[in-house]
């Protein structure tokens, strides 16, 4: 008796626990619960799931015109005007460093890995760097350089294992083209051109220690990452949009090259790259496979304090209306595609890595193509080591070598 009255006792306490606690605090406070319920609400009308498109191809049309508008940037055309700034043989393969126009107004720099002993045309990887808070260097986090200061060397360790994969994907007989992004690299923003108030709280970018003025750059294009999306949107486009269109310009880049099979194009990226790889896969028909590391979560979902990890890139106005993330990269299917997901990622939930997942898988179901769609989970926090990059590279041999 005394043991069953010990047991009423502790589940009382913990029934009127849980009608005492205070709910987690949200980011946005007394505004969550009504802007959870717009998120929630939003009809993503044009995802393959919401309704029988009897014409697929039709329905990838329409969607890309959609996504096309909504991301608002289509700017003049511009010739590429390529510029070999280095050759360097490396083990396995020779490294360029070139340079191309994306627009009128601007250019960017990209490591063209070609491969020892290639007898014809081979297949080629879009390799898409990350985002990390190390803005500094673009392609240089995921391809070998010389030279390379220690942040950089710490900054490959933890996010990749200390191996740069677009390297092994050279050694592996893949022509690489690894493009610096907007607002990285050799687009990074120039402190000297700014008004000094904005650089002077920065002194340390100045410095003669290389490792320490890197980190004062990054903390700088951090804290700045929010005035350059007010002048993007204001100017009337959108901060992905200006990502995408050049990625969409390295396949057209890449093209131009001889040693390239334009019928056996893959992309891959981590994180933000990995954003990237999943709306280039879905805007770009070009493109036959995909690898989208550490970055598959619902917009939605994101609203339970999750927006507070992310970077100002990845905001298109009105798209869950149409299409939410992992809906975009379901444009691509049915060709091969491969999700690798981080158990211990902090930048999403479970709950919403694992929905996104399950509604891609239900496309390429609905596609008949259930054996191109391959989602692998890995028990770490956001990265991508080189056992994944190893999974990740025999997934695009499969597709891309047969």
């Amino acid at each position: 008796m005394e043991k069953m009255t010990c047991v009423l006792i502790i589940l009382l306490w913990n029934a009127v626990s849980v009608l005492t606690a205070q709910p987690e605090k949200n980011d946005i406070g007394q505004f969550y619960n009504e802007f959870q319920k717009y998120a929630d609400n939003r009809l993503r009308s044009m995802s393959y799931l919401s309704e029988d498109w009897p014409e697929p191809e039709q329905w990838k049309i329409s969607c890309r015109a959609k996504l096309m508008e909504l991301l608002a940037f289509q700017p003049e055309p511009a010739a590429h005007d390529p510029e070999i700034l280095e050759k360097t043989k490396k083990d396995g393969y020779t490294r360029y460093k070139v340079k191309y126009s994306i627009t009128p107004f601007r250019r960017t720099e990209a490591f063209l890995l070609v491969p020892d002993g290639l007898k014809g045309p081979a297949p080629a990887i879009i390799a898409l760097h990350d985002h990390g808070g190390f803005y500094y260097y673009g392609k240089e986090k995921i391809t070998e350089t010389e030279n390379q200061p220690e942040i950089l060397r710490e900054f490959i360790r933890n996010a990749y294992g200390g191996r740069t994969y677009a390297d092994e994907l050279a050694r592996r007989g893949f022509v690489v083209l690894c493009p610096d992004a907007f607002y990285f690299g050799s687009q990074k923003l120039d402190p000297e051109l700014l008004p000094g108030d904005f650089r002077d709280n920065f002194p340390n970018i100045q410095s003669k220690d290389i490792n320490i003025s890197i980190e004062a750059h990054n903390q700088f294009y951090s804290s700045y990452e929010q005035i350059m999306a007010r002048y993007l949107f204001g100017s009337g486009t959108t901060w992905p949009g200006v990502l995408f269109h050049g990625d969409r310009v390295a396949v057209d880049f890449l093209l131009s090259r001889p040693e390239v099979d334009a019928s056996r194009i893959g992309c891959i990226g981590l994180s933000i790259g990995g954003f990237r790889s999943a709306h280039l896969f879905g805007l770009d028909p070009r493109i036959s496979v995909c690898v989208d590391a550490g970055w598959m979560t619902s917009y939605s979902m994101q609203m339970e304090n999750h927006f507070r990890h992310h970077t100002w890139m990845i905001y298109v106005p009105r798209q869950l209306e149409y299409l939410d993330l992992p809906d975009v990269v379901t444009l691509g299917a049915p060709k091969p595609l491969m999700i690798i997901n981080c158990k211990k990622d902090q930048l999403y939930t479970m709950e919403a890595m694992e929905a996104s997942a399950g509604k891609i898988v239900r496309v390429y179901e609905k596609f008949g193509a259930p054996d191109r769609i391959k989602v692998s989970w890995y028990d770490v926090p956001h990265s991508f080591n080189t056992g994944m990059q190893d999974d990740a590279i025999r997934w695009l041999e499969l597709w891309l070598k047969k």
